[in-house]
């Protein structure tokens, strides 16, 4: 046999360059592959990315229309609200996307602020609605404006410096959900954090089936309806936690299941119970409108002779 010189030869170990692209003879980007195989599957991830993205795509498709009313209205609620909603799922999508960089290496600091940026806002949603729903009508005000958006960023920023002291300071994963129920104090903050929310749509949820306290909330099917479904997907959400801190893998995957749910479906019921009656009761306002216009300029006298 012939003895071929090594010289010149670059031999690549896999074992000291674990970010090579070579992989047992193929070539495969690690976050592709860790969007795949790793960080909860294939299906968690396309279901999360599907669902963001067809509701950016609706909001786009209906953002023409949906502007122009919003333009002719004086509702500030409504206008800075929506505004929110577009922020607000376009950090979603962002998160949804970029799912693989909670399992890469180096990519531990943007996938902890787009997390904590991400949930934040879907939190300042949340509790803008809630602070609408306690004013127990449609307030449209600057003044309502205000005292609304200011109670949600006072509890939304004291919800980021909790959570950035957790993760920067005591170095906590809080947005890592890989490692089962190793850190006691990220299970902790969570069940806290659950059992809030919990308690507020249930008192909410309470209320509305009082017949003391209904007179002051929405009489709208819709918001009854949204502080069910938010209550129970947040008890859920309070339960997985309290399971999975104690180590139980049914808990960890009930806890999985209820984020994809929240990320998924939660804009698009905001959008639904918030807005969506809005933009109709707007068409029909328009409608109205043009039929006093019509009737003012005498097209209806025909049928009255």
């Amino acid at each position: 046999m012939l003895n071929l010189p090594r010289r010149g030869l670059l031999v690549i170990n896999e074992s000291q360059n674990p970010n090579s692209i070579i992989k047992d003879g193929n070539f495969a980007s690690p976050s592709l592959q860790n969007w795949f195989f790793e960080c909860h599957g294939f299906l968690h991830n396309v279901t999360l990315v599907l669902a963001s993205l067809a509701f950016v795509l609706y909001l786009a498709f209906q953002a023409r229309k949906n502007l122009t009313k919003l333009s002719n209205g004086r509702s500030y609620i409504m206008k800075a609200y929506y505004g929110s909603l577009w922020l607000v799922s376009l950090l979603n999508l962002a998160w949804c996307c970029f799912q693989a960089w909670e399992c890469t290496p180096g990519k531990e600091l943007p996938w902890n602020l787009l997390s904590l940026f991400t949930t934040s806002g879907m939190l300042f949603l949340e509790i803008s609605l809630i602070a609408f729903l306690l004013q127990g009508n449609y307030a449209s005000g600057l003044e309502a404006l205000t005292r609304t958006f200011a109670v949600s960023a006072l509890v939304v920023g004291l919800d980021i410096l909790l959570k950035a002291i957790y993760l920067f300071i005591f170095g906590i994963p809080l947005f890592v959900d890989t490692d089962e129920h190793s850190h006691h104090m990220k299970w902790n903050l969570w069940f806290l954090h659950r059992l809030v929310l919990t308690a507020v749509y249930g008192l909410i949820f309470f209320m509305y089936n009082n017949s003391k306290w209904k007179e002051r909330l929405p009489a709208r099917p819709a918001f009854y309806k949204y502080i069910a479904i938010m209550f129970i997907l947040n008890a859920l959400s309070l339960l997985a936690c309290g399971l999975t801190g104690h180590g139980a893998g049914f808990g960890f995957w009930l806890y999985s299941t209820m984020i994809v749910c929240y990320h998924a479906l939660y804009l698009p019921l905001i959008y639904v119970t918030f807005l969506a009656d809005f933009f109709q009761e707007e068409d029909l306002h328009l409608e109205n409108v043009y039929y006093s216009e019509m009737k003012d300029a005498g097209f209806f006298d025909a049928d009255w002779e």
